[in-house]
């Protein structure tokens, strides 16, 4: 049974209104006794709708939302003991966790820091600037016309928004024709209400860089001062080489020659340093080409969605939500390894644009020999975009086994078991149009 915390110890946790990671970093504080106190991106005028008692912020303006955060945890009741150590599960909400945790004197990352990894362009040029391998790139605004930009261009190239998450508008493209319709697309992306509304930062510009061949990896670390721990290194078997990049498959512990490891390793090291990263999660993603890494972007927040519940570690098997809040905490048992045993989850892509009308299989998919769980978290009627428009999969897929290549084909398995019946949505006339 793990150590629980000293009473009245205070978490306090920022996160999405509709993040998946929430509850479960929620409930792997009360295990450990640690209270939390949570801000999120709610609306202020509602009156606590999910019964949390959370803080609404407005993360898109980090510094007073910060200000907001730092003055609702001091207004608390004087019985209460003081914060002790802060978490952000969203990239948005590392921006306001830095300035949060500057005003109350807690051990995060710098603001700066922060601020460096939130846009895909800053990143890019400090990176540079630190001779790290990464492909050549330049930034461009929407309002500049084409023609001026094509000559730039090096064929392949990938065009990225700068602040957007899960890939979500990133589309290769291999000559004059395939960048033309790759930035109208974006354009028409970036322009939408649904991303207009979050008023974040650099909506109007495009980061445009080589492609890089070769295999994609995901990373997953904790800063200690400075000090880089990796908790597990995923291969993602399927190609990424797009011309959209969503993402599928991640398995752990990876078959990269051990000295592959060591390098992409060392890499993450000096990516972090380079960035000004000191404490907390990380999640990175790099290139694999001729055994040598190429950094895609690291980021100072835990991985994504519910792939979290891959990772295992020490003889308690403990959730990576555990470890994290006991890193954060001072807690014991922060320094346990991942278990053994071979895992991966996949996140069930999104084959096509509409609403999900039914889902069936899922009982067949869970009842394959090696698959842990299955969880479907699109809803039934909704509309689900796919990729380069969307960033959320049908659900999740996840898998133990004795070797990495059984976990594979669990997954792959699974997979097949299951069927999306999705509609077209049905395009709504203006009425001046009728």
């Amino acid at each position: 049974m793990s150590s629980p915390s000293s009473p009245g110890s205070r978490l306090l946790l920022l996160a999405s209104k509709l993040g998946y990671q929430t509850r479960s970093f929620a409930e792997a504080a009360k295990r450990l006794g640690v209270e939390v106190v949570m801000g999120s991106d709610r609306c202020h005028q509602l009156d606590d709708p999910w019964s949390d008692g959370a803080i609404p912020l407005h993360f898109q303006e980090p510094e007073q939302a910060a200000a907001r955060l730092v003055e609702a945890v001091r207004d608390r009741p004087s019985g209460e003991r003081g914060v002790s150590a802060i978490l952000a599960l969203g990239d948005r909400q590392t921006v306001t966790a830095a300035y949060a945790a500057r005003s109350l004197g807690l051990s995060y990352n710098s603001p700066e820091s922060v601020e460096n990894c939130r846009s895909k362009l800053r990143q890019r040029e400090l990176l540079r600037a630190a001779s790290l391998p990464v492909p050549n790139f330049f930034s461009f605004s929407l309002n500049e016309p084409i023609a001026a930009i094509l000559p730039r261009v090096n064929f392949p190239c990938v065009l990225k928004p700068l602040r957007l998450a899960a890939s979500q508008g990133v589309i290769r493209a291999d000559d004059a024709e395939g960048f033309i319709s790759a930035v109208e697309r974006i354009a028409r992306l970036l322009s939408s209400p649904e991303l207009q509304v979050t008023r974040e930062r650099e909506l109007d510009r495009v980061l445009i860089e080589d492609f890089i061949p070769g295999a994609e990896v995901a990373l997953e670390g904790l800063l200690d001062r400075g000090r880089f721990r990796v908790l597990a290194l995923f291969d993602k078997p399927d190609p990424l080489d797009g011309p959209y990049f969503e993402e599928s498959i991640y398995l752990t512990p990876s078959r990269l020659p051990q000295a592959t490891q060591n390098a992409i390793l060392t890499c993450a090291e000096q990516v972090a340093k380079a960035l000004g990263l000191s404490e907390g999660p990380v999640h990175a993603e790099f290139r694999v080409n001729f055994d040598s890494p190429w950094v895609l972007e690291m980021a100072p927040r835990p991985i994504g969605g519910l792939c979290s519940r891959t990772l295992r570690f020490g003889p308690e098997r403990i959730l990576l939500e555990d470890l994290l809040v006991r890193h954060a905490m001072g807690l014991p048992g922060a320094d346990m390894t991942r278990e053994s045993l071979p895992a991966g989850v996949m996140m069930i892509p999104v084959p096509a644009s509409g609403i999900l009308e039914s889902i069936e299989g899922v009982e067949r998919a869970a009842a394959v020999a090696g698959v842990d769980e299955v969880q479907i978290t699109a809803r039934l009627h909704d509309f689900i975009a796919a990729w380069p428009d969307g960033s959320t999969y049908l659900g999740f897929i996840f898998a133990r086994a004795e070797t990495v290549e059984e976990v594979e084909a669990a997954l792959r398995h699974a997979h097949r078991e299951l069927r999306f019946a999705i509609t077209p949505r049905l395009a709504v006339a203006h009425p001046a149009a009728r």
